[in-house]
């Protein structure tokens, strides 16, 4: 063979290699995409190069296949749902304190799954490689969190919360992850719980007296009327807001 055609023959070699170089980056660069979604894109802002964040991601998923990623038996699945549901019940007496159990809980099925959790940032890494959908409505749960801790959070925020929370929440227990059943729980308890504290006067308005705020129940509701009579209604239960929330759960 001559210098010349042993000279052809590595150029053409070289292209060979280079061109199935460019196939097989370009092809993992589009599993990783898929694969990790927003969390590609989060990724490759925090690293200096897209050849990084895509190690970095690889690296991810070699780690996730070493754990002992299991699925929740039945009775752990339905005991996590019906705790969760008892927390819906109880955000409208106690929004903070139920956001915060709704991240204590997570965090618990978490760890059930088989996560390792002392390493917050750790976990967050961990849980992209199958959860990168909803990872990041996660983030956003765990800022309101750490604002409301602070007395800092509105009712629209920790409201928010439990929805991201949710979210996170049902992919864990295996459930679809699109339903928003909750936000529209806790906005039908809220609107609820608005209503009443509307229809209920405060003690020293214009029209209501002592007498008549000694004579009421306890669990009666006061209301001026235009004569500046005040007048005794039995209180709605908070059940009822509960009820209301349940059906728009339905």
């Amino acid at each position: 063979m001559s210098a010349t055609a042993i000279v052809i023959l590595v150029l053409v070699i070289l292209v060979v290699a280079a061109l199935a170089a460019s196939l097989f980056m370009a092809q993992r660069r589009r599993r990783l995409r898929d694969r990790f979604g927003p969390e590609y894109d989060r990724a490759v802002s925090e690293h200096e190069s897209r050849r990084e964040a895509e190690a970095e991601l690889t690296q991810r998923e070699r780690r996730v296949r070493e754990l002992d990623i299991r699925p929740l038996s039945e009775s752990a699945r339905a005991g996590y749902a019906q705790q969760w549901t008892q927390l819906q019940e109880r955000f409208v007496d106690a929004p903070v304190d139920v956001v915060a159990a709704s991240q204590a809980l997570v965090t618990q099925v978490i760890t059930e799954r088989g996560y390792p959790a002392d390493d917050h940032d750790q976990v967050l890494a961990d849980l992209s490689v199958d959860h990168a959908g909803t990872l990041e409505r996660y983030r956003a749960a765990e800022q309101v969190s750490t604002t409301a801790a602070a007395g800092r959070a509105s009712t629209e925020d920790l409201r928010q919360a439990m929805v991201h929370y949710r979210a996170l929440f049902r992919e864990l227990l295996g459930e679809p992850a699109g339903s928003e059943t909750v936000a529209d729980e806790t906005a039908a308890a809220e609107s609820a719980a608005d209503e009443t504290a509307a229809n209920q006067p405060a003690v020293g308005e214009p029209g209501l007296e002592t007498a008549d705020l000694e004579a009421a129940d306890p669990g009666d509701d006061l209301d001026a009327g235009d004569d500046g009579a005040v007048r005794v209604a039995p209180r709605r239960s908070s059940q009822s807001s509960r009820e209301n929330a349940e059906e728009w759960m339905r």
